[in-house]
C-alpha cells in the first residue's frame, strides 16, 4: 500500500508523485492501493498525483483504487468530473 502524506499542495506534488512512481516500481501487487487517510491540507494537486498514479498503475497492468480519501477531497473529484477515476478501496 502507498501512504500520501498529510500535506499534499501544489509545492509538495512533484515529491509526493516521485515517492508514488518509486512505490509503484517497487511493488509487486496486482493492485494499487494508495492511502489517503492521513491527508488534511491539500488542493487541487492531490487529485492530479492521484490520477497520474492511477494512470502509471494502468499503464503497468495494475488495478487502482484510494483507502480513506477525504470528503472534501472527494468532493473536489466529483465537481472537476474524475471521482470515478478514483475508486474506493474496500
Amino acid at each position: 500500500m502507498l501512504v500520501l502524506p498529510t500535506r499534499l499542495l501544489h509545492d509538495d506534488a512533484p515529491a509526493c508523485l516521485l515517492m508514488l512512481q518509486q512505490g509503484l516500481a517497487a511493488a509487486s501487487e496486482s493492485s494499487t492501493v494508495v492511502d489517503a487517510s492521513a491527508l488534511t491540507q491539500f488542493d487541487s494537486s492531490a487529485i492530479a498525483v492521484l490520477l497520474e498514479c492511477r494512470r502509471e498503475a494502468s499503464s503497468a497492468g495494475r488495478g487502482f483504487a484510494v483507502k480513506g480519501l477525504p470528503p472534501r477531497l472527494r468532493e473536489l473529484a466529483a465537481l472537476y468530473g474524475v471521482a470515478g477515476l478514483l475508486p474506493a478501496a474496500p
